[in-house]
Parts: structure tokens; sequence; C-alpha cells
């Protein structure tokens, strides 16, 4: 299992804590560190079981959970960027004087009238989810769809893909199978979208990557292979230095 399928398919026990238990292992649910259980981590002459040190690398690499998921695109939150920042002002703690103060609009009283949009934007939330779940039993006929990256900047109808459209795609574009190289990249954008997460899926969370080595994981022998790599980076798969000279997974 990927870590867009990891984090989508988590619960929100999961999503709030941060990571999940597999196994021998725990999985930041963020970014797919791994920390083997049983093992003492060593870390600024203090010594963390491994479960407590996933919560130093969360705290440390992405700040804190609700940090990380408020940064997520609009698309996927389902917030405005108002709705967001008013989360944010609340998460510090802070009472509706001091977010008003800080925002410079309205009232006391309107932060108020925002409070309760958002619960009922919670409400709302519980029902779909509830409703969602009693549904599963029943619809036969929904097809499953392949999880948006979390990383994506921009969820629009490329990511509409369903699991059978994938395997036909990537069937076609991979004949020798997906470790093989890549037949071609003149393709649809839903199915770039298909043949990019494929790519992706050759790298390692947490590892940097050369241009060189990009280039070798993409296939030089594919004339494209700097259009993907630029792709790659526009789809928000991968992130770079701006010289190019080291590449990494986007979490």
């Amino acid at each position: 299992m990927d870590l867009n399928d990891r984090f989508w398919n988590a619960s929100i026990d999961e999503l709030k804590q941060g990571y999940i238990d597999e196994g021998p292992v725990w999985v930041c649910l963020l970014c797919g560190k791994t920390l083997e259980k049983g093992i003492i981590y060593p870390d600024r002459e203090v010594l963390y079981e491994s479960e407590r040190y996933m919560n130093v690398h969360i705290r440390r690499e992405h700040g804190s959970v609700f940090q990380y998921l408020s940064g997520l695109d609009k698309k996927l939150t389902g917030l405005t960027e108002h709705q967001n920042r008013l989360l944010q002002l609340f998460y510090q703690g802070k009472n509706d004087k001091e977010v008003q103060e800080e925002l410079g609009i309205g009232s006391a009283s309107t932060i108020r009238n925002h409070r309760f949009a958002l619960k009922e934007k919670e409400r709302q939330s519980k029902v779909l989810l509830t409703l969602m779940e009693l549904l599963k039993d029943k619809d036969n006929h929904a097809p499953a769809f392949v999880e948006i990256p979390k990383q994506a900047k921009m969820v629009d109808e490329r990511y509409n893909v369903t699991e059978e459209e994938r395997e036909s795609i990537l069937a076609k574009v991979f004949p020798e199978g997906t470790d093989g190289p890549l037949k071609t990249f003149k393709i649809k954008e839903k199915q770039k979208y298909v043949v990019l997460r494929e790519i992706a899926a050759r790298l390692e969370p947490g590892v940097i990557y050369s241009e060189q080595e990009i280039n070798d994981m993409i296939g030089r022998e594919n004339p494209d292979y700097v259009t993907i790599r630029r792709y790659l980076i526009e789809y928000g798969f991968l992130d770079r230095k701006d010289d190019g000279s080291q590449y990494w997974l986007t979490t």
C-alpha cells in the first residue's frame, strides 16, 4: 500500500495521531517514514521508544498534524481560505475577540457566527461520512477510484480515474510491465496522471535524488524524460531545489 492509499484509508483517530500501526513498524501518514518497534532511538541525548519517537518526528518535521492537514489543497479540505485561517487561529487558542482583531473584520459576534458555520459543516460531514459508509453495503455498482494524491496542487477532472481505467492505461503504455520502459507519453492528461503516479511510486519517501537519478528512474531511452520530470513537479509528486541539484518525493 502506497502513502496516499494509507492516508485516505486511515481512520479519523489514525489521522489525528498522524501515524498507523503496521505490525513490526509505525508508519507516518504524512510522509511515509517508518520506525521499527522494539528499537530505542537516541536523539539529542534522549532515548525514545519507537512510538514516542514517531511523535517527535511529526512535531519536528511537520509541526503538527493540524498544521499539515490545514496546508492541504482546499479541494481536499473543503475549506475556503478564510475558514482555514479561522481554524488555524482557533487552534492557536485565540478567543473570538483576539481572532477578530487579528483578522480585522466585523466584531466578536461575527467570529461566533463563523464558529457556528464551521460547526454546521462538521455536522454535515458526519452525516455524509455515515451515509457513505452505509452506502458501501448496498451500492454494488460503485467503481473503485484511484486515490487522489494528498499533495495534489489542483484537483480537477484529471483525477477522475477508476482502478479499471488505471489498469487499462498502464497495460497500454507499459507493455513490458510497470517496471519496464514507458512506450509513450503522448497521451491525454488523465492518462498522464496515471503514468506519473506509477513513476513516482518507484521513488522512496525521504530519499534525496540527483537529477541524473531521476532521469534514470524515468528512463533515458524515453525521448520525453525531461518533460516527464517537469510534469512530476507540476503534478505535485516531486519537489526540488531551485538549481535542480536535488529532488525528492513531496509529502
